[in-house]
């Protein structure tokens, strides 16, 4: 059985939904002979265009995963033991077993490795198709027990899907990366993950402080994240308690900042190899996010003292450390200290050219901006020129 075109899904979608064609078009801003060329498959949808056709029929993503997957991923896969499992398994659903599922998550877990250090343009296309290959096989999965595992390996990648596409996006496309996170939900409530719950709810948590600049909001959220994972891991309990903190402190809430902190620091104490979320451990995340919480706070010293006993332990060109780099620079830009200044933009810089993270870009850009108020100054001047052909090379 062959997996179902774009265009198949878009017609068999838009018939359930008793749309016609005009109808369709009106609610997702595009032409009509456009919609009926993607049915006939005449012509190939965009990511935006996807994204659009998917929210005005409610599908969940379905769409943008078939936009992202090649439509031949049987012929991306070698010949090894587990992946014959895969090619057979669309063909014949019931070789699709327990082993073939587990190939499948590590090979997800490779590419969620990748992501800390590489660009999230990169990895887009080989998660998309992970993506699709998942939605498909769990519409053959012989059993119960394999739908679980299933579901269980679509919240991960769909939660990595929807990290990938808002950092590509420089963290301004807001909406497709929640899209992605609300099936994560949805498929880490099927098989009952809280793990997997709590991370879809923490990268939430992120698109929103980060990206929508709602503290308010992300102050639910994290509550949420936390609430959720009290009792299956420290480390992603740990982590909500510090987004906590940085929307507090965004808030300006310097008492329920700090005693969140404390909180997550206590979590982060009680940490051993066996909780379900290590992988996301890091030493250095406490000093990172403690140290934007004081930026936000305005306590320039004690954040600067936090991000330099942290950079010190970064030396790994991945996104963290353009992040920590980037706030170092602006703690000495709001102190006066142009020189100090200029040097971390340039090593904040020196790591975006090789993994073009979204945050590390934009607290750069924003660091620069603070600089233009001195725009004669020669460090200043490299800088603007630094990112000048750094926007070039983007």
């Amino acid at each position: 059985m062959d997996t179902e075109s774009f265009g198949g899904a878009l017609r068999r979608l838009r018939l359930s939904a008793g749309m016609s064609i005009r109808d369709l078009a009106r609610l997702a801003n595009c032409g009509k002979s456009y919609i009926s060329d993607l049915e006939h498959v005449r012509s190939s949808p965009s990511l935006a265009v996807a994204t659009a056709l998917d929210k005005a029929l409610g599908v969940g993503g379905e769409l943008v995963a078939l936009a992202l997957s090649p439509p031949m991923w049987r012929a991306a896969l070698s010949t090894s033991d587990d992946q014959e499992r895969l090619v057979l398994a669309a063909h014949r659903s019931s070789r699709l077993d327990l082993v073939a599922v587990a190939h499948l998550r590590h090979q997800v877990h490779q590419l969620d490795d990748r992501y800390v250090c590489e660009p999230s343009t990169a990895l887009l296309a080989n998660a998309g198709q992970y993506l699709a290959q998942i939605r498909f096989l769990s519409t053959h999965a012989p059993n119960g027990r394999v739908r679980r595992e299933l579901s269980a390996v679509e919240a991960e990648v769909a939660t990595l899907m929807g990290q990938l596409v808002w950092d590509a996006s420089q963290r301004r496309d807001h909406a497709t990366a929640h899209l992605y996170l609300d099936q994560a939900l949805r498929a880490a409530r099927q098989c009952c993950d809280p793990v997997a719950e709590g991370l879809a709810l923490l990268r939430k948590t992120i698109v929103v402080l980060y990206g929508e600049q709602n503290p308010r909001t992300a102050l639910n959220l994290a509550q949420q994240t936390a609430e959720t994972t009290m009792h299956a891991s420290e480390v992603l309990r740990g982590l909500a308690l510090l987004h906590l903190a940085e929307a507090h402190a965004m808030l300006g809430a310097r008492a329920a900042c700090e005693a969140a902190l404390t909180e997550a620091d206590t979590c982060f104490g009680r940490v051993d190899d066996t909780d379900a979320a290590i992988d996301l451990f890091s030493s250095s995340q406490f000093g990172r996010m403690a140290g934007s919480c004081y930026l936000f706070l305005k306590d320039h010293r004690r954040a600067q003292s936090l991000l330099e006993g942290t950079a010190l332990t970064l030396n790994d060109r991945s996104k963290a450390q353009a992040i920590v780099l980037g706030n170092l620079a602006l703690t000495a830009i709001r102190q006066g200290n142009l020189d100090d200044a200029a040097a971390r933009l340039h090593q904040a810089i020196d790591v975006i050219e090789v993994n073009w993270g979204g945050g590390g870009l934009n607290i750069v850009f924003g660091a620069s901006r603070e600089m233009r108020s001195w725009p004669d100054v020669p460090v200043v001047q490299d800088v603007q020129d630094r990112l000048l052909s750094l926007m070039t090379m983007g």
